[in-house]
């Protein structure tokens, strides 16, 4: 079963790199240049960072770690940056070709990387207007990734701590103490950093959410590398 389930992951990380590459192709110039909702990032740079652990995934990332002392923030800005200086029709190209690579975070398996897919394709389609309806599936497994068991890269801390999480639409709730309610997708982007999905989210945890996500949550180095 467990198999069953890691293969169903796959599957829905090929189906969203293949959606990312479609989407990215039927952008135009203007918009591959505005910010998205993810930090300092344009469009193109948001592309260009799907396309970073396609290839020799996991030797990327712990020559990353030990270049940057296990900052992967760090790590993701300097590979981004990188990857950026090609065309977004080379980057369609890689995201297309490649949308079957199986690199996976160590320890932690399939789940985060369809998340990081998840929340970077309404980082470019929620300031763009462009309308999808994401399949439940991943969704959920992005939901319970966050709620549950984040990567390091999501550098979640304390964020959730005494928080209960209502999925309005779906009925998923997670945790215990002040509600912060809305719809799936708006909860998963609040919850995975992005302040301007909180006025869309209702209940008595949301200020103590945006107070959270205003004070950020860098662990120590110490901490960074024992994760």
């Amino acid at each position: 079963r467990l198999y069953r389930e890691v293969m169903r992951v796959h599957e829905l990380i090929v189906d969203e790199r293949r959606h990312a590459a479609d989407l990215l192709a039927g952008l135009n110039g203007e918009q591959l240049a505005r910010p998205s909702l993810c930090a300092a990032w344009t469009m193109h740079e948001v592309g260009a960072h799907l396309t970073t652990f396609l290839r020799f995934g996991q030797l990327k990332l712990y020559a990353g770690i030990a270049a940057t002392g296990a900052d992967i923030d760090e790590i993701n800005l300097r590979l981004t940056r990188r990857a950026a200086d090609r065309t977004i029709d080379e980057i369609v190209d890689e995201l297309r070709a490649r949308a079957g690579a199986r690199t996976t975070i160590p320890r932690s398996g399939y789940d985060p990387v369809l998340t990081d897919l998840v929340l970077h394709d309404l980082d470019i389609r929620r300031p763009l207007g462009i309308p999808r309806t994401i399949p439940e599936e991943s969704l959920w497994v992005a939901f319970n990734h966050l709620a549950k068991a984040p990567s390091p890269g999501f550098a979640m801390g304390a964020r959730l701590r005494d928080l209960r999480l209502v999925a309005t639409d779906t009925g998923w709730t997670h945790g215990a103490g002040a509600a912060v309610r809305g719809t799936a997708e708006n909860l998963l982007l609040g919850v995975g950093g992005r302040a301007v999905a909180l006025d869309d989210l209702a209940g008595d945890g949301v200020p103590i959410l945006r107070r959270r996500l205003a004070a950020g949550s860098r662990p120590p180095l110490g901490r960074r590398l024992a994760t």
